[in-house]
């Protein structure tokens, strides 16, 4: 890694009982308030992992990874981001890093837009498109 790079992010696509989690920021990057639990990867972390501590430790929530949802760099922020399917394995949601978090949300297919209005990545899309109850 080149000195001063800064490294990916993991988002986790948290979805349980027709709905997916997204988490509001404490401090917005961008126009990015409402986000997909997120953060960086450690050093020597997988993709998949990070996604799944980054989760347990904003919400508390224990989640399995699935599969990958690929990546991109994400045009608002200019930071590498993965995306990983996930499922709740346990426990309850909550904001656990009241420094990092304002607040959750366990959003409807329906409801996305209200949240993200500049829209999802395509693969992200697409996974809650299939997955999510209409």
């Amino acid at each position: 890694m080149r000195e001063g790079h800064q490294r990916p992010i993991a988002a986790a696509i948290v979805v349980h009982k027709g709905r997916v989690l997204i988490v509001r920021r404490r401090v917005s990057e961008g126009r990015l308030s409402w986000q997909f639990p997120a953060g960086e990867l450690e050093p020597g972390e997988s993709r998949e992992d990070a996604a799944v501590r980054e989760t347990q430790e904003e919400t508390s929530l224990d989640v399995m990874a699935g599969k990958a949802l690929g990546e991109r760099v994400h045009p608002a922020t200019g930071r590498l981001m993965s995306y990983t399917a996930c499922e709740v394995a346990g426990g309850s949601a909550y904001v656990a890093d009241t420094d990092e978090l304002a607040e959750l949300a366990w959003v409807t297919h329906a409801e996305i837009p209200q949240y993200v209005p500049y829209g999802l990545f395509e693969s992200v899309q697409e996974h809650l498109d299939a997955v999510l109850n209409r």
